[in-house]
């Protein structure tokens, strides 16, 4: 397949400046530079050496790297990176990586419907196969106001789309993540309208930047950020990006998340970053680097906005940044 060509935006930093990667795939390195007061996460990091399950993928990694997607900070390093994690079907805290370890993900089916040429289920092993996977580096920054930066690896959402060939009256792509409250305790919590539902809109979906992520740190997805498959759209916040998707539709009425479900006053459906929207509860000004500690000032779009704001030029009266 085709790549196109991408000019460099203006986030981007030349190659010889960036940090090289095997820096932060070093053990040795990563475990000597994990003190409490760079972290700032307090003297209880868990630093858990969980055992992996063989994966019928692992030999398409490391993929490719394509080289248009920099970064202007260094990796968050995998021993932290995976040990810190939203994950509410295995808890509130951030420290769910051992119990998201339940997360049974083989078999894993997915089934791509709704407003498509024709709807089909597909086994996640070998839809991973269909399209050739690339490593990206991406930001990720959290509504709570921290955030990461990853080297995810998987295909871009647009890729996907085609395969699906949805209708010209699909206006957003609706994700879904599973139901087993049996493996994953969270989901026996009433207050939260489980399964977990987010969505895009078709233009959105189109976008290069937007990514159905398969592996990070050149390996499979671990369980903690959402295996076997999630998405990553990095100029959103980063409860818009699903983790453990099991169906895909292509829908005509705007899918509602369940956060925007359970609070829509706080959580929207855009939810493009803004420095200067703030939650209603806490800045947004500001965000802190989460391997390092460090508060740096959040950007629009999360420096994004080259690629992405022009999606929002037509459109009026709604809150593109909660």
């Amino acid at each position: 397949m085709s790549f196109a060509v991408h000019r460099r935006p203006s986030w981007a930093i030349p190659d010889l400046e960036a940090t090289p990667y095997s820096a932060f795939v070093n053990r040795r390195a990563i475990l000597a530079g994990l003190g409490v007061g760079a972290l700032g996460l307090g003297a209880g990091l868990p630093r858990l050496a969980l055992a992996q399950e063989a994966d019928p993928t692992a030999d398409l990694y490391p993929a490719r790297k394509n080289e248009s997607f920099k970064l202007d900070r260094d990796l968050t390093p995998e021993e932290i990176n995976g040990h810190y994690n939203n994950f509410y079907e295995y808890g509130t805290q951030k420290t769910i990586a051992r119990a998201a370890q339940a997360l049974k993900t083989r078999p894993w089916d997915i089934e791509i419907g709704g407003l498509v040429e024709k709807p089909f289920t597909i086994a996640f092993d070998d839809l991973v196969r269909k399209i050739p996977l690339e490593t990206r580096l991406y930001r990720h920054r959290c509504v709570e106001a921290w955030s990461m930066t990853i080297p995810w690896t998987g295909v871009p959402l647009k890729e996907l789309v085609a395969l699906a060939k949805p209708q010209g009256s699909a206006k957003f792509v609706r994700f879904e993540t599973f139901l087993d409250p049996d493996m994953a305790p969270g989901q026996n919590d009433f207050l939260y309208p489980w399964p977990y539902i987010e969505g895009v809109t078709i233009e959105e979906a189109g976008n290069d930047l937007a990514f159905m992520v398969t592996g990070a740190y050149d390996k499979p997805l671990v369980k903690q950020h959402g295996a076997p498959l999630r998405v990553a759209l990095p100029w959103k916040y980063g409860f818009k990006s699903i983790k453990s998707i099991r169906k895909i539709d292509f829908v005509e009425e705007r899918p509602v998340g369940l956060w925007e479900a359970i609070q829509p006053s706080e959580y929207g459906f855009w939810a493009n970053v803004n420095p200067e929207v703030p939650h209603p509860r806490w800045s947004q000004a500001m965000e802190r680097v989460l391997h390092t500690g460090e508060f740096v000032p959040t950007l629009i779009y999360n420096g994004y906005g080259e690629q992405v704001a022009g999606l929002y030029a037509g459109v009026s009266g709604e809150k593109l940044f909660m």
